[in-house]
């Protein structure tokens, strides 16, 4: 696939035959000292891989399907514990912003903004964050054809902000199951932007348990390996050291043992892919 447009965040590098990078972390910041040694653990993995490494943790998961559901520590408390990660291991730091309010303070704290799936068309949203001149990853919508993430990305665009990633996560397919159409990459790809698979939020089985999202982690392993032979440029993994008691998104989360092994053959079919790109 073609060359995406160039830009970093530290010492990582997005774009153009920058490595293959990773974004993974919970689905929500259940403690400051769970959040805290998930960054460690998974910053000693990536090190030792050699893989360019953004931890990943929302503050707030606002789009729970129960109104009961755990949405995390909130704005305020969620960036003191970003900020204390990120000074303490020296991590790159991505997290959710959920409306215009939160984007500024977000900002100030964490290297990339992370619009959720649900709100890519929100204009507001998408501009104010594309102003921050901090990297936007934006996640298409579940009901969203990969030729209208475009659009979301030309309102960012619209600030002078170029910074952007496009993240496949699966598009809705009947009730409570997602599909991924890889031909989506190279859809998405010509827009000129780095392109991520979402992985572990395309296995998911949305309200599939009547209360919760449902999943089907199985199929996590399969799915990457397909995204890391399309080319692309960046993999988003939830990872939980205890996913059967993950306060969120447990039921798709990769289990934190079987993370070296999956980033070992994952790395090795980017190679290829972008070997076989090169000829």
């Amino acid at each position: 696939m073609d060359s995406p447009r160039n830009f970093s965040a530290g010492k990582i590098r997005f774009g153009g035959n920058a490595p293959l990078f990773l974004i993974a972390g919970p689905c929500v910041i259940e403690s400051e000292a769970h959040a805290m040694n998930m960054a460690e653990r998974l910053g000693e993995i990536t090190s030792e891989l050699g893989i360019p490494y953004i931890f990943k943790a929302s503050y707030d998961k606002a789009n729970r399907s129960s109104l009961n559901s755990f949405r995390g520590p909130q704005l305020e408390e969620g960036l003191h514990i970003l900020a204390e990660i990120k000074k303490c291991t020296g991590l790159q730091i991505l997290t959710d912003v959920h409306d215009i309010s939160q984007v500024g303070p977000a900002a100030e704290v964490c290297d990339i903004l992370q619009i959720p799936a649900f709100l890519c068309r929100q204009t507001d949203l998408l501009v104010a964050a594309g102003r921050t001149g901090r990297i936007v990853n934006v996640k298409k919508g579940q009901f969203l054809s990969p030729w209208e993430i475009g659009n979301a990305a030309e309102k960012i665009a619209s600030t002078g902000n170029e910074k952007i990633i496009l993240t496949e996560r699966g598009s809705s397919f009947g009730y409570q199951n997602l599909v991924v159409d890889m031909r989506s990459f190279p859809i998405m790809r010509k827009f000129g932007y780095p392109i991520v698979f979402d992985v572990t939020h395309s296995v998911q089985l949305p309200g599939g348990a009547g209360k919760s999202s449902g999943g089907q982690p199985e199929f996590i392993e399969t799915l990457a390996r397909a995204g890391a032979a399309v080319g692309l440029d960046g993999i988003f993994l939830e990872v939980h050291d205890n996913p059967s008691q993950a306060l969120s998104d447990g039921a798709n989360a990769l289990p934190l043992g079987e993370l070296r092994p999956l980033l070992q053959k994952v790395l090795r079919l980017s190679a290829l892919a972008r070997e076989w790109d090169a000829r």
